[in-house]
């Protein structure tokens, strides 16, 4: 089993930047595929970024590519989502999450997800 803590979530106004982290712990997710999902209240849990084992290949949804960069840290087991240029339509609860495999943009490809840590982005 492994379990994941999301960290960095806050309020920020529209502009501004946050980056959140995810630490796992109990498991090493070396060989994983992480991703960051969010989940908007009265929306379906969406994608957002993922990253390859290796770091060596990133994936990003269309609303969050050139805003927002993942990379992640197997030394220390973390990944990250830095957030830029943030809109309020960015406000969700954000999630990382760990994958053996699949497509990394489809939720039910992943194995291990942390409790989530809100984003709200101001006007």
């Amino acid at each position: 089993q492994a379990q994941l803590v999301e960290s960095g979530g806050g309020l920020v106004q529209a502009g501004g930047s946050l980056r959140l982290s995810c630490a796992a712990s109990g498991r090493t997710l070396r060989i994983y595929t992480l991703g960051w999902f969010r989940q908007a209240p009265g929306k379906g849990r969406e994608f957002v970024a993922a990253i390859s084992w290796s770091g060596g290949s990133t994936y990003y949804s269309d609303s969050t590519k050139g805003r927002f960069t993942i990379s992640r840290d197997n030394a220390k087991n973390t990944v990250y989502l830095q957030m830029n240029s943030l809109k309020p339509e960015d406000t969700a609860l954000y999630y990382c999450a760990a994958s053996g495999g699949g497509t990394y943009s489809h939720p039910t490809n992943y194995n291990y997800w942390g409790q989530g840590t809100q984003v709200t982005v101001s006007s």
